[in-house]
């Protein structure tokens, strides 16, 4: 498995991704509705490099997860945290597709993830991820996470703050 950028031959596959993890509530791209695939691109460009990036946001890169030619997921990697990522985004999200959940990816991704903050100097991960997601949990305790502690969304879901420290 690998991560690299989304390309301009993505589109149609992630587009698909968008649609199947949407169902699920979840957004894959983290895009606007309206924008173009190539405005798509440049934007995921400006973010990594931190042009104009919207008040509350922080640069970031996005990363598609490749396996043998097939997308199958994503990882969001934030390279600083502000004030909501610190109480409940942190540094990395990342989504699986169905297909292809329970192999490992995750766990990879995670980990490809962790080596790009710490070529950014991020020494420190904070990993979050809802107390309900088993499968996220053992991920993130698999690469070193250690529990901080949990937020409080509503009264009955709570947000786990994982640190890894490298």
């Amino acid at each position: 498995m690998r991560l690299r950028p989304p390309a301009v031959d993505d589109e149609h596959e992630v587009l698909a991704a968008q649609r199947e993890l949407g169902e699920e509530g979840f957004d894959f791209m983290l895009a606007d509705d309206d924008q173009s695939w190539t405005d798509y691109l440049t934007a995921l460009v400006r973010t990594r490099c931190g042009i104009g990036i919207a008040p509350g946001q922080v640069p970031a890169t996005m990363l598609l997860a490749e396996v043998d030619g097939r997308i199958v997921g994503r990882v969001h990697v934030r390279h600083e945290l502000n004030a909501p990522l610190r109480a409940i985004g942190g540094h990395v999200g990342y989504a699986v597709l169905p297909a292809y959940r329970r192999r490992g990816y995750a766990t990879e991704m995670l980990r490809q993830a962790i080596d790009e903050l710490n070529e950014l100097g991020v020494t420190s991960v904070l990993v979050t991820c809802d107390d309900d997601n088993a499968a996220s949990i053992r991920v993130i305790e698999r690469q070193g996470g250690v529990l901080e502690g949990s937020l409080a969304l509503t009264e009955d879901k709570r947000k786990l703050r994982y640190w890894i420290h490298t």
